[in-house]
């Protein structure tokens, strides 16, 4: 956990000011970076002539601010937007009573090959672009009124080296932590937790380094804080501290009546790491943690703390839609609400290191987490991808993300690898896969043995190099939904997850008939397919040959005890893959939940057999031509029944047979009103109607939130509706709406979900599709209002206000 003093200065003589009396200080980095996007030879040394150049705050990513276009190295799979070369700079001063600690500046991610440079001084080269790292200033540093400079340059410019959309910069942030000279190491605490009747037994590994050349007499002290902020328990440790050592302490304590963490009730504790000189605290380090158990059982699938749950969980990339690869706190939660709502309880973190702020927020808001490290080892998927670092590199990434994750209780299993070339190549006496295999499972256990590891395989055969070697706790499997029924008798005594599932494709409002006819798009994975419309339709009836529906999927997992669950492919569209098609498309369809965060008909389906809340969604939309034969679909949960109405005539009742998860009319188009009513025992649950939608009259405007943080980084995500005169969405609506904001914001990023267009994610204006479009409305870093203002030629305006605080 960091404590954080965040202030839109470069000054760190004021940033220190602000706490002086604290023992550490984690003080956010982001303000007022100087940016160039291009080669800047020079740009390293400190008298560099900077004024030229753009001032922002980060996180940055550069691509998202570029054009489409088929051209660019990225290829449509990798999102078809501009990479290349960018530096950064940023000057600061240090006062003179900083003379004397350690001063560090963390990396949380940067996409990617970045170096960084302090006055001129090479600090290193990390060419991971998801993994968070740290460098040391001290050294180097000039205090009093002296400035510092520090120079970041970052390499996208080898291309394609994703399948997917990644984005160029310093696209995470960035922290400037400043210690004494004796303090607990970066990551430097390791909690395990065992619960034993009513007590829990917490052991804390602390490691500490003396950097001064003194031989010192310390004391440890660790103190649990309760979710209510209770201190609960303490533990004192003497011990003498050599000159210019690291050391690692561990302590046991018990905390009596614990709340255990859950996916209901995600309670934290706090542990307060100390480092004590003479009574006095030197150093105070802050780690979140949670008291649970998990188990993966052979026959019965997973529990925590003791308590069966199925694994209902999603694959996510990390791009954000409109505002790209850089990290916004605010529009992951957005995500995990949406995903939450839908009965969502888990996220595998496709195919990278996360950012520390979604395990935060999965820790607070009770998912589980599969968290990943590599979508290659050696061999490569693309010409320019990780694979020509891993054997330099493949040990520190993965000790680093470890380290940087093992106290999170939403971390339930590590996977070292997806879909791993490796894999493969028995037959011709390629065996390298089992040697790797073992090794990763040897760096993770090396640093944490309470939770399993896995591989995401898409040769879930026992011949497999991967299977082979025998280091994996569980088998994952990617897809082979049809082999899910023979997986005992294929591993017998293995337990199994299905690390990535369904890879079914919808275009959000679009609809082919028949609804009940699977189309399986492309033929084969590397062929061409392509049709006028771009689209995939909204019935869960187009799936990837190598996947299957949403439906089918979900029905074996929840049949099969011993599936101790899955991650559908995907929760979000995501920017990149076009699956199944090539350009002109440049985003996925694979998403539950379209690229704007505007829910896919099939969401419904999730949340009818995910939630207890009562669930009724028909669809289409009801504009149609007359006479034209109409699936009309309905998810439903908590009735017998559902009655469908049209223009107050029942076309029926229809009940769910057997393991059915909708219901399902043919309806020949008339003009009017469908009405569905859904009852139990006779007694009606909900009702819904859909209304044929006259021509675009007037737009509406609905804020996520209207009151928002002054901090010049929170969010309202501000859905745009094309109405006809009596308030229906008009379905088919294209209008373009132009917005107008004044006051205390800026418009972050404009989207519609569609997969098809190029228009710019960072302008003023955005095209509605099938009736809807998005704009994301950034506060400043004052206090006032935001107002919005969206305009369409022929149609009524509308306006919002959002309150900064």
């Amino acid at each position: 956990m960091r404590k954080i003093c965040l202030l839109a200065l470069s000054l760190v003589t004021t940033l220190l000011s602000c706490a002086s009396s604290q023992p550490r200080e984690i003080l956010n980095f982001d303000s007022n970076w100087k940016f160039c996007l291009g080669e800047s030879k020079e740009a390293s040394r400190n008298d560099y002539n900077d004024t030229g150049w753009r001032t922002l705050d980060l996180p940055h990513d550069w691509s998202i601010e570029g054009k489409f276009d088929e051209k660019n190295p990225a290829t449509p799979g990798g999102g078809a937007l501009p990479g290349g070369i960018g530096w950064y700079r940023k000057s600061f001063v240090m006062p003179v009573s900083a003379k004397g600690k350690s001063v560090f500046i963390d990396f949380d991610g940067v996409y990617r090959n970045s170096e960084v440079w302090i006055n001129g001084n090479y600090l290193g080269k990390r060419p991971n672009g998801y993994i968070s790292f740290r460098y040391e200033l001290t050294p180097y540093l000039n205090f009093g009124k002296k400035k510092n400079v520090i120079a970041v340059r970052v390499d996208n410019s080898d291309q394609p080296n994703s399948r997917w959309y990644s984005g160029s910069g310093i696209y995470r942030n960035v922290w400037l932590t400043i210690t004494n000279r004796v303090q607990v190491k970066q990551w430097g605490t390791h909690i395990e937790t065992e619960i034993k009747g009513n007590k829990a037994d917490i052991k804390v590994t602390a490691t500490l380094t003396n950097t001064t050349n003194d031989n010192v007499d310390l004391i440890l002290r660790n103190s649990v804080v309760n979710p209510s902020g209770r201190k609960v328990a303490v533990s004192e440790t003497p011990f003498t501290m050599k000159a210019n050592d690291e050391t690692g302490i561990t302590q046991s304590l018990i905390v009596a009546s614990p709340s255990l963490w859950s996916i209901e009730s995600p309670g934290l504790y706090k542990m307060v790491t100390e480092i004590v000189s003479k009574e006095k605290s030197i150093d105070r380090y802050e780690t979140s943690f949670g008291i649970r158990t998990i188990e993966f059982d052979l026959n019965k699938g997973f529990f925590l703390n003791g308590k069966f749950v199925k694994i209902k969980g999603v694959c996510n990339h990390h791009d954000l839609g409109c505002l790209g690869a850089a990290l916004n706190t605010r529009a992951l939660q957005r995500q995990l609400e949406i995903l939450k709502e839908m009965g969502c309880n888990a996220i595998r973190t496709s195919h990278n290191p996360p950012a520390p702020e979604l395990l935060d927020l999965c820790d607070r808001m009770g998912f589980l987490v599969m968290d990943e490290a590599f979508d290659m080892w050696l061999k490569k998927k693309t010409p320019y991808d990780y694979s020509q670092y891993f054997k330099q590199w493949h040990v520190r990434d993965l000790t680093d993300q470890v380290m940087r994750d093992r106290n999170h209780p939403s971390v339930i299993v590590w996977s070292v690898g997806n879909e791993i070339l490796e894999q493969f190549g028995e037959a011709k006496g390629d065996t390298s896969g089992v040697d790797i295999s073992r090794e990763l499972v040897g760096i993770v256990k090396n640093l944490d043995t309470t939770r399993p590891i896995v591989t995401a395989n898409n040769n879930p055969d026992p011949s497999s190099n991967l299977i082979k070697s025998g280091a994996f706790d569980m088998i994952g499997y990617n897809y082979e939904h049809k082999r899910w029924p023979d997986f005992q008798k294929t591993h017998p005594g293995k337990k199994f997850i299905v690390t990535e599932s369904t890879s079914a494709l919808a275009t959000r409002g679009w609809y082919e008939m028949n609804s009940d006819s699977v189309r399986n798009w492309p033929v084969r994975w590397d062929l061409p397919f392509d049709t006028e419309h771009h689209s995939c339709s909204s019935y869960d009836n187009w799936c990837a040959p190598w996947g299957s529906t949403h439906e089918t999927s979900w029905k074996l997992v929840k049949k099969l005890d011993y599936i101790s669950g899955f991650f559908v492919w995907t929760g979000f569209d995501y920017i990149g893959e076009p699956t199944p098609y090539g350009w002109p498309a440049r985003s996925s369809y694979f998403g539950i939940i379209d690229l704007a965060g505007f829910p896919k008909d099939v969401f419904y389906m999730y949340q009818s057999e995910w939630t207890e809340k009562p669930v009724l969604h028909i669809f289409p939309h009801w504009n149609w031509q007359p006479g034209q034969t109409v699936d009309i679909m309905a998810y439903y949960n908590k009735a017998d029944e559902v009655e469908l109405f049209l223009n107050g005539k029942s076309l029926g009742t229809k009940r769910k047979q057997g393991e059915d998860l909708h219901v399902m009319w043919r309806v020949p188009f008339e003009s009017g009103t469908l009405k569905a009513v859904s009852r139990k025992a006779g007694q009606v649950v909900l009702t819904k109607e859909i209304r044929t939608a006259g021509k675009p009259d007037r737009i509406e405007l609905i804020a996520d939130r209207n009151s928002i943080k002054a901090d010049g980084k929170d969010l309202s995500f501000v859905t745009v509706n094309i109405l006809d005169a009596k308030g229906n969405l008009v379905p088919y609506a294209e209008n373009q709406v132009k917005f107008t904001l004044n006051g205390n914001g800026i418009i972050a990023g404009v989207d519609n979900g569609s997969p098809i267009s190029h228009e710019p994610f960072k302008a003023s204006e955005r095209k509605a599709f099938y009736g809807k479009c998005l704009v994301v409305v950034q506060s400043g870093k004052n206090r006032g209002k935001i107002n919005l203002k969206a305009e369409a030629e022929g149609l009524q305006a509308a306006e919002i206000s959002v309150t900064t605080k």
